[in-house]
């Protein structure tokens, strides 16, 4: 499944103008061959726009997610995009995935929250595994920090996730992240991680870009440097299949000897 990873801040603070970027770079994809398109975290408003988080926080179902699902609907592609969530008085940081046909697959809610801004705008989720079928592959999804705790990711390898796209504010000085944990996350559970950034400096924050789609054998197989960019990589389900069944990593669990974990 060819997959484009749409590097960009996009224009904090203006959900038309992200949908107008989310548009162009689906059309860009589109034409490129990918099927799915991911975007990073909080793309729909901007990640650091303080009390704009709540004014512009919709429903999973809202506008914001009908017209995504109109631009998946005209290109052709399924499409992963961060956002804030409401549902009633909670805000959530969510990342929602819709299909080529314009179905909602699946919304997942931020379960490890990072640093007061998040702590102060969000609540957190309470579902570690959110999951759906998109082109015979299983996909799954979380947000940024989420990535950085081993359990959560192992917790995916379990429950069967192939494919794992993860929405990214990734700020320095944390760029080891995108660097180095993401293809070793990769590597010990088996499958293929998509891990896209936002890039350049907004408010406080410098974010790092280094969006990457690392594989099962912990290789990037593309990485984007610190400027808007559009990444094409493919997910080939006869490598993960032959990288299975060569890394014994899952088969070889122990987890009697892991309860002291919880």
């Amino acid at each position: 499944m060819r997959t484009a990873l749409l590097q960009s801040s996009g224009r904090p603070g203006s959900v038309v103008e992200n949908l107008k970027v989310l548009d162009e770079a689906s059309g860009r994809a589109a034409a490129a061959g990918a099927a799915l398109l991911a975007a990073p975290e909080m793309f729909l408003t901007g990640y650091a726009i303080g009390d704009d988080i709540a004014r512009l926080a919709e429903p999973a179902d809202g506008d914001s997610a009908d017209a995504i699902a109109e631009i998946a609907t005209r290109h052709g592609l399924a499409i992963a995009y961060g956002y804030p969530e409401r549902d009633g008085d909670a805000v959530f940081n969510s990342a929602q995935l819709i299909s080529a046909d314009g179905t909602r697959l699946a919304n997942y809610r931020k379960t490890h929250l990072f640093g007061c801004l998040e702590r102060d705008h969000f609540t957190p989720g309470a579902a570690p595994v959110v999951q759906a079928e998109l082109d015979g592959l299983r996909v799954g999804i979380m947000i940024c920090y989420d990535v950085e705790f081993p359990e959560n990711v192992r917790a995916h390898a379990l429950a069967g996730t192939d494919f794992l796209v993860v929405p990214t504010a990734q700020m320095h000085p944390f760029q080891f992240v995108a660097e180095s944990v993401v293809p070793v996350r990769a590597f010990e559970n088996q499958m293929y991680v998509a891990y896209v950034n936002r890039v350049g400096q907004e408010g406080e924050f410098e974010f790092v870009g280094l969006s990457t789609l690392a594989g099962p054998d912990g290789v990037a197989r593309t990485r984007a440097g610190r400027a808007d960019e559009l990444l094409l990589a493919d997910v080939d389900p006869v490598f993960l299949a032959a990288a299975r069944a060569a890394n014994p990593y899952l088969k070889d669990r122990r987890p009697g000897l892991y309860g002291s974990l919880v």
